[in-house]
């Protein structure tokens, strides 16, 4: 892949434009593994069902998640220390993995 860059300089009264052409290393095929882990070091992937260690309090409402929650179906996001899923309560939950185990 190349990546092409476009410079521009003043030389004395004269504009001069010139492109920079270079090679990248970085691959589109490639993906950067995203290694995600419950609370006792089991690897999680999208799809899998976790239950809650400890009671959690939602941010912004008086909900409270019970410790033994089974939570189905979960997507993991961009960090490693996050995971997306929905409950019976709430929908849209981020939660951390240190507050879970997998099911």
């Amino acid at each position: 892949m190349y990546c092409i860059q476009l410079y521009v300089y003043k030389s004395d009264i004269i504009f001069v434009w010139y492109y920079l052409s270079m090679e990248t290393t970085h691959d589109e095929d490639e993906e950067e593994i995203l290694i995600v882990k419950d609370a006792h070091g089991n690897v999680l992937a999208n799809g899998d069902s976790v239950t809650l260690i400890k009671d959690l309090k939602v941010k912004g409402s008086s909900i409270t998640i019970k410790q033994g929650t089974k939570v189905q179906k979960i997507r993991l996001t961009d960090d490693p220390e996050l995971i997306e899923c929905n409950t019976d309560k709430v929908k849209g939950l981020v939660l951390r993995t240190e507050f879970i185990k997998k099911a």
